[in-house]
């Protein structure tokens, strides 16, 4: 279990989000930033990335990440495969302590250390403390409404900021 953040993503179709707090917490107690960006686009803006667990260990994975798609041309599904393997076998990156939630318009992964590329039967998934929160809310409101997935995110968002004191609602969402 990763502290310190919650990302969730919802997949509809060709649209896709992925929505992710802003807080940082240092240990059990100490909240020391409220609005880090922890989604962002890679690969000329056509994938998102999102992370949970610790940010310098995230930051080489998002930087792994990009590099896994240049080589492999955007190709999404090889690239984390491909990532999962290096970072499960790499005796440097095997020490990383984070998760990826990845997507394009049309994957969505989660891609961990162990070398596990999970893509969730009902495109939505949650990594990180507030994750299962997020995900239950997410599956909730994708189920009974017709809400693009921008707002799904983000009201999941809200739902696990409101339960985990490791998520705040200084939220982040992008949307391809």
């Amino acid at each position: 279990m990763f502290h310190a953040t919650t990302i969730v993503a919802v997949k509809k179709g060709e649209q896709v989000a992925i929505a992710g707090d802003g807080q940082v917490t240092m240990g059990q107690a100490t909240i020391m930033k409220h609005t880090a960006r922890k989604v962002r686009r890679l690969f000329h803006g056509k994938v998102i990335a999102g992370f949970a667990g610790s940010v310098a260990d995230a930051f080489t994975l998002f930087d792994k990440f990009e590099q896994k798609l240049e080589e492999y041309h955007g190709n999404l599904q090889r690239s984390a495969v491909e990532l999962a393997k290096e970072w499960r076998m790499d005796k440097m990156l095997r020490n990383l302590e984070a998760l990826l939630l990845v997507a394009d318009t049309q994957n969505l992964l989660i891609v961990s250390g162990s070398g596990e590329v999970i893509e969730p039967d009902d495109g939505i998934a949650a990594i990180g403390s507030g994750g299962n929160y997020a995900l239950a809310a997410a599956r909730a409101l994708a189920k009974h409404s017709d809400l693009p997935t921008s707002v799904i995110v983000k009201e999941a968002m809200l739902v696990a900021a409101s339960i985990c004191v490791y998520t705040n609602d200084q939220i982040i969402v992008e949307e391809l």
